[in-house]
């Protein structure tokens, strides 16, 4: 058996966690400037890491289950043509990443794209598709406080209302939807298709505990429980009923919170950066966090400009539409991409001149449009 060079294992990791990495690096850094002091303690936002903790346990058991792999499967089946086909598996991304967060929505219902496009030999539409599940997933997430990380997180830290949140993020989650559909159905002809017939059985058992273990981390993420109470029970169910969806949790994702609250809490303790920071965001939080997400990506953008304002509306706005243009703007276009590009060899730069027009376009108008009625 051939072995693999420890040096290879490392760099593999990196490419895969490449987020994660980077707010390591940058937290290090920054303690430098800062050293390690009892005020770090205060950096955690416990709840948030509970929340998302329970929230990406349950939906790897569901998925352990094809869960949602069957529910995607049956709608997806009622459609008899490429263009309805498409805007189905679209949807079911925008829907799961309203339910079960952006990347794990995409980690679920990519791998169907490629399956339902590949076995009719509509492979000409895979691009595009993966393009529109990935803005999907971004701008679906938004109009839950559980659909994005960075939803959650400033949710959590600044006790935005139920409503209000809902309130703030439906106008841009209406002109999403409009625009995905719009181009779905420009881009996209009704070609016939056909998907073969296969049966995949869930234990029923299994799936309403999962289902109610899942409402618990809901319950939990809208305050209606007490986030410790999920971190006893669920993982208490899952190690005697699945314990690979413990193991399957997206763990660097939640490091990538805790090396993004130490570098956060470091820059607000630095007085030039606050300095500068509070000003830019003085002038227009909206534009000053879409940008800061094309450079560093959503969620540390998140953490990051919430330390120097409270203008929380156009906090949340910017860094849900700025998920949207550069490839690193959120990790979930990481995750596309890497999918893509597994199963496409030779065609990332064709993906990422696709995908930069695409998303770009959509920053620009969602951007423009909340410009014009803040």
């Amino acid at each position: 058996m051939k072995k693999i060079h420890p040096l290879h294992g490392l760099t593999d990791f990196v490419r895969k966690n490449v987020v994660m990495v980077v707010a390591l690096v940058a937290a290090l850094i920054t303690c430098f400037f800062v050293p390690p002091d009892a005020q770090y303690l205060d950096y955690f936002d416990l709840k948030t890491l509970t929340c998302l903790f329970c929230v990406l346990a349950v939906v790897c058991a569901l998925k352990n289950i094809n869960f949602f792999y069957n529910l995607a499967r049956k709608i997806v089946r009622i459609f008899k043509n490429a263009r309805m086909s498409v805007l189905a598996l679209v949807y079911i991304t925008f829907i799961g990443s309203m339910l079960i967060a952006n990347d794990m929505a995409l980690l679920t219902f990519l791998p169907l794209g490629l399956f339902v496009l590949s076995s009719t030999g509509k492979n000409k539409y895979m691009a595009f598709t993966f393009i529109m599940q990935n803005i999907a997933a971004n701008l679906g997430g938004m109009l839950t406080p559980f659909g994005n990380p960075q939803n959650l997180y400033l949710y959590t830290k600044f006790s935005i209302p139920n409503l209000e949140f809902m309130e703030i993020m439906a106008p841009p989650f209406l002109l999403a939807v409009a625009l995905i559909t719009l181009c779905c159905l420009i881009f996209v002809k009704p070609e016939p298709l056909e998907l073969s017939d296969e049966k995949v059985t869930m234990p029923v058992g299994r799936t309403v505990i999962y289902l109610l273990l899942f409402a618990l981390a809901i319950a939990i993420v809208f305050r209606g429980i007490p986030y410790w109470l999920g971190l006893i029970i669920i993982p208490a169910f899952l190690l005697v009923m699945d314990r690979k969806a413990l193991k399957m949790v997206d763990y660097p994702l939640l490091l990538t919170f805790v090396f993004f609250f130490v570098f956060s809490g470091n820059m607000a303790r630095i007085e030039g950066v606050r300095n500068l920071f509070s000003y830019l965001l003085d002038k227009s939080t909206l534009l000053f966090s879409v940008l800061s997400c094309q450079v560093i990506s959503n969620v540390p953008s998140a953490i990051l400009l919430s330390q120097f304002t409270e203008n929380y509306r156009e906090l949340l706005l910017g860094v849900n539409i700025g998920g949207v243009g550069t490839l690193i703007a959120s990790l979930a276009s990481l995750i596309t991409f890497r999918e893509y590009t597994k199963a496409n060899k030779g065609k990332t730069r064709y993906y990422v001149l696709l995908f930069s027009a695409f998303n770009f376009a959509f920053l620009i108008v969602l951007a423009l449009f909340e410009l014009v009625i803040l």
